[in-house]
Protein backbone atom coordinates (compact mmCIF):
# COMPACT_ATOMS: atom_id res chain seq x y z
CA UNK A 1 0.00 0.00 0.00
CA UNK A 2 1.38 3.17 -0.71
CA UNK A 3 1.68 5.73 1.77
CA UNK A 4 0.58 9.76 1.43
CA UNK A 5 0.20 10.77 4.64
CA UNK A 6 1.57 14.55 3.38
CA UNK A 7 -2.11 14.81 1.74
CA UNK A 8 -5.18 15.48 3.11
CA UNK A 9 -8.40 14.56 1.53
CA UNK A 10 -11.08 16.33 2.84
CA UNK A 11 -14.66 15.04 1.60
CA UNK A 12 -18.31 14.88 2.06
CA UNK A 13 -18.34 12.28 5.36
CA UNK A 14 -22.48 12.26 5.27
CA UNK A 15 -22.37 11.10 1.51
CA UNK A 16 -22.35 7.15 1.50
CA UNK A 17 -20.47 7.26 -2.19
CA UNK A 18 -18.29 9.50 -0.82
CA UNK A 19 -17.30 7.49 1.79
CA UNK A 20 -17.37 3.92 -0.40
CA UNK A 21 -15.05 5.66 -3.03
CA UNK A 22 -12.53 6.50 -0.12
CA UNK A 23 -12.89 2.83 1.19
CA UNK A 24 -12.01 2.02 -2.36
CA UNK A 25 -9.16 4.99 -2.70
CA UNK A 26 -7.47 3.52 0.65
CA UNK A 27 -7.44 -0.35 -0.35
CA UNK A 28 -4.08 0.87 -2.07
CA UNK A 29 -3.56 4.66 -1.26
CA UNK A 30 -2.95 6.06 2.94
CA UNK A 31 -4.08 9.31 2.54
CA UNK A 32 -5.28 11.34 5.72
CA UNK A 33 -9.11 11.71 5.19
CA UNK A 34 -11.30 14.10 7.09
CA UNK A 35 -14.92 14.89 6.59
CA UNK A 36 -15.63 18.46 5.44
CA UNK A 37 -18.39 18.37 8.30
CA UNK A 38 -15.47 17.79 11.14
CA UNK A 39 -12.59 19.76 9.81
CA UNK A 40 -11.29 22.87 10.80
CA UNK A 41 -11.55 24.06 7.04
CA UNK A 42 -9.40 27.16 7.75
CA UNK A 43 -6.95 25.45 8.55
CA UNK A 44 -6.20 24.36 5.10
CA UNK A 45 -7.39 27.50 3.61
CA UNK A 46 -10.58 25.82 2.44
CA UNK A 47 -14.27 27.21 3.52
CA UNK A 48 -17.40 25.31 4.15
CA UNK A 49 -18.66 26.61 0.73
CA UNK A 50 -16.13 25.00 -1.24
CA UNK A 51 -16.02 21.66 0.53
CA UNK A 52 -20.19 21.25 0.75
CA UNK A 53 -19.58 21.50 -3.63
CA UNK A 54 -16.28 19.14 -4.38
CA UNK A 55 -14.12 16.99 -3.02
CA UNK A 56 -10.48 18.87 -2.09
CA UNK A 57 -7.01 17.37 -1.59
CA UNK A 58 -4.64 19.28 0.38
CA UNK A 59 -0.83 18.77 -0.32
CA UNK A 60 2.69 20.54 0.89
CA UNK A 61 2.46 22.41 -2.49
CA UNK A 62 -1.14 22.69 -3.86
CA UNK A 63 -4.47 22.09 -3.33
CA UNK A 64 -6.64 20.18 -5.48
CA UNK A 65 -10.81 20.42 -5.79
CA UNK A 66 -13.57 18.41 -8.17
CA UNK A 67 -11.83 16.86 -10.97
CA UNK A 68 -8.34 17.35 -10.44
CA UNK A 69 -8.20 15.75 -6.40
CA UNK A 70 -10.06 12.83 -8.19
CA UNK A 71 -7.27 13.37 -11.00
CA UNK A 72 -4.62 13.30 -8.81
CA UNK A 73 -5.78 10.72 -6.09
CA UNK A 74 -6.00 8.16 -9.24
CA UNK A 75 -2.50 8.65 -10.23
CA UNK A 76 -1.60 8.30 -6.64
CA UNK A 77 -3.44 5.51 -6.23
CA UNK A 78 -1.90 4.12 -9.48
CA UNK A 79 -4.76 4.47 -11.96
CA UNK A 80 -2.70 6.97 -13.98
CA UNK A 81 -4.58 5.86 -17.10
CA UNK A 82 -7.99 6.93 -16.12
CA UNK A 83 -6.41 10.00 -14.23
CA UNK A 84 -5.15 10.87 -17.41
CA UNK A 85 -8.61 11.19 -18.76
CA UNK A 86 -10.21 12.73 -16.38
CA UNK A 87 -7.44 15.59 -16.69
CA UNK A 88 -8.14 16.01 -20.55
CA UNK A 89 -11.72 15.64 -20.28
CA UNK A 90 -11.60 19.59 -19.36
CA UNK A 91 -15.31 20.88 -18.84
CA UNK A 92 -16.93 17.46 -19.80
CA UNK A 93 -15.04 16.01 -16.42
CA UNK A 94 -16.18 19.33 -14.99
CA UNK A 95 -19.81 18.88 -15.71
CA UNK A 96 -19.76 15.06 -15.42
CA UNK A 97 -18.44 15.72 -11.25
CA UNK A 98 -20.74 18.39 -10.66
CA UNK A 99 -23.77 16.58 -12.07
CA UNK A 100 -22.73 13.25 -9.86
CA UNK A 101 -22.39 15.60 -6.74
CA UNK A 102 -25.87 17.23 -7.32
CA UNK A 103 -27.54 13.63 -8.35
CA UNK A 104 -25.77 11.35 -5.49
CA UNK A 105 -29.66 9.85 -4.93
CA UNK A 106 -29.68 8.97 -8.66
CA UNK A 107 -30.63 5.48 -9.25
CA UNK A 108 -27.24 5.44 -11.16
CA UNK A 109 -25.14 6.99 -8.52
CA UNK A 110 -27.05 4.29 -6.17
CA UNK A 111 -25.62 1.52 -8.28
CA UNK A 112 -22.38 2.71 -8.20
CA UNK A 113 -22.30 3.11 -4.26
CA UNK A 114 -23.20 -0.33 -4.10
CA UNK A 115 -20.68 -1.52 -6.32
CA UNK A 116 -17.85 0.03 -4.51
CA UNK A 117 -18.94 -1.14 -1.19
CA UNK A 118 -19.17 -5.02 -2.74
CA UNK A 119 -16.14 -4.92 -4.12
CA UNK A 120 -14.53 -3.19 -1.27
CA UNK A 121 -16.39 -5.76 1.74
CA UNK A 122 -15.25 -8.72 -0.40
CA UNK A 123 -11.45 -8.06 0.43
CA UNK A 124 -11.97 -7.13 4.27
Amino acid sequence: MATHLDVILIYDGECRFCRASLTWLQEKLRVTAVAFQDADLATYGLTRSQCEKAVCVVTDQKTYSGTSAIAFLLSLRGNTFISRQIERSGWLGQAGYRWLASHRNSLLVRLATRYLERITSHKT
